[in-house]
């Protein structure tokens, strides 16, 4: 698996986290645990059926502020490819 080539899919919804927008709402599908960075991913909590919210990019689009299992941290896209998520609609259905 090269650099930056994301894990396989195994929900065909599941999109790279770094594909995400700021304001968007997921839950982590799959991490790619045969490299380090995929390896210390999942022990920062990256881990399949997390909820994980992204926050905001810096100007330059590069680094990506999430949160997840309560606190935040800031990944570089490189690292977030290796995060497979499903997107989520936080907001409630209209009612009928």
């Amino acid at each position: 698996m090269s650099q930056h080539e994301a894990p396989a899919r195994a929900n065909p919804r599941a999109v790279p986290l770094a594909s995400l927008a700021p304001g968007a709402h997921a839950v982590i599908d799959s991490v790619d645990q045969h490299t380090p960075i995929g390896r210390r991913l999942a022990d920062l909590g990256f881990l399949p059926r997390t909820p994980i919210h992204v926050l905001r990019r810096a100007p330059l689009g590069d680094p990506v502020a999430y949160e997840l299992r309560g606190y935040r941290l800031c990944l570089r896209r490189s690292e977030a490819l290796r995060v497979l998520v499903v997107p989520t609609d936080p907001r409630p259905a209209p009612a009928s």
